[in-house]
């Protein structure tokens, strides 16, 4: 009876510690099942159902922490890692802290100032306001190969950020990823934005500049094309000489809805993209999103996206293609902390040579159409 006690009381001791130090360990597990209509594999084409993890929200776990400095000023730290819940591997080719790993100095009155590996601005300002990871925040909702990233299907290693605290309702801030390399600009990237919120209405833009990720002598530079969902998937990779991406985005709260638009231009110039032959290929996506709270247990959400694309010199595909997507969401709360969804997502790419391909889906359609619908739930700890 001693020993048990004595290990409570050590139990205790331990946690308090924890505690102290400011260390809080968070995780989220998404799954569910798919269905997608069409799937090319090989030779091999026809309807696919299988097992989701992250369709929502990326599975996770992490650790957070800070150190008070005094002054107002402190210590901050995040290590999170990615995994497939549906098999138990790390995600982001297979890193131990794929989707954040960085410490800082955080102020109160000067902003903060963080390295490692971290999320662009377009995440930190823009992304929110779409239906992509934001309003509804889905995987499957992504713009046609995730081509602005904002699904943040790619981090930016080796960088130094900095944003500001909120002025008056103002944030503004940028990421510089270092190439960690002698050519300086081999696999570099850098970004910067703003956000503004007065009461019900946000406003938000934001810049990303990516050289050389098509790189095959600095593989371990900021960013890595391996990671990237759309690499190889339906003739498309994001490696490129130059990569450029702007996005603006808007949204309004308004008797328990919200209702937003985004907008990003993709630029990717010297790229094999499309069967392009060193030219560029450009994305400009135009997005509608709403999300309504129906009950204080039940969401519905939706948003479309048109999808206006240029390649240049390929001849196996047409100049001016266009997508049409549009997404369909409803999620229950059972509690604070889990919830259950159902969505679906149709997708139709006009212009010879192209197919549909819904992020996530198994793989590109062997036609023009793509229909995915998806049942899952998500508990958070």
């Amino acid at each position: 009876m001693k020993k048990v006690a004595s290990f409570a009381i050590l139990a205790a001791g331990s946690t308090a510690a924890w505690s102290q130090g400011g260390v809080t360990l968070y995780g989220l597990i998404d799954a569910g099942l798919m269905y997608t209509n069409n799937v090319t594999k090989g030779t091999s084409q026809g309807a696919l159902i299988q097992t989701t993890s992250g369709e929502i929200s990326g599975s996770r776990f992490g650790l957070r922490g800070y150190e008070d400095l005094g002054g107002s000023v402190h210590v901050i730290y995040v290590l999170e890692s990615g995994f497939n819940v549906q098999n138990g591997k790390m995600s982001q080719n297979s890193r131990l802290f794929g989707r954040q790993s960085f410490v800082g100095i955080e102020s109160e009155e000067f902003g903060t100032l963080t390295l490692g590996r971290q999320y662009d601005s377009l995440t930190d300002f823009v992304e929110s306001l779409s239906g992509v990871s934001g309003t509804l925040g889905d995987f499957g909702f992504s713009h046609p190969f995730d081509n602005d990233n904002f699904d943040h299907s790619v981090r930016s290693n080796n960088s130094v950020k900095y944003s500001t605290t909120d002025y008056r309702g103002l944030r503004f801030g940028g990421t510089y990823a270092f190439s960690n390399n002698q050519g300086f600009a081999n696999n570099r990237a850098y970004s910067f934005g703003a956000a503004y919120r007065k009461g019900p209405l946000h406003i938000a833009a934001a810049y990303l500049q990516v050289n050389a990720s098509s790189s095959t002598t600095n593989l371990t530079g900021a960013i890595d094309t391996g990671e990237s969902v759309s690499n190889g998937v339906g003739g498309f990779e994001v490696a490129s000489e130059v990569q450029r991406t702007a996005a603006a985005a808007v949204a309004y709260d308004i008797a328990g809805a919200t209702a937003g638009f985004a907008y990003s231009h993709s630029q990717y110039v010297n790229t094999l993209s499309f069967g392009s032959n060193h030219g560029e290929v450009r994305f400009d996506n135009f997005e509608l999103n709403v999300k309504y709270g129906l009950t204080r247990s039940v969401s519905l959400g939706g948003s479309y996206t048109y999808t206006d694309g240029l390649v240049t010199q390929s001849t196996t595909f047409d100049a001016h293609p266009k997508w049409n997507q549009v997404n369909l969401q409803t999620v229950y709360s059972f509690s604070k902390r889990t919830d259950f969804y159902a969505e679906a997502m149709y997708q139709h790419v006009s212009g010879r040579g192209y197919a549909a391909f819904i992020n996530g889906s198994g793989g590109a359609s062997s036609s023009s159409s793509q229909f995915v619908g998806t049942v899952g739930m998500r508990t958070r700890f």
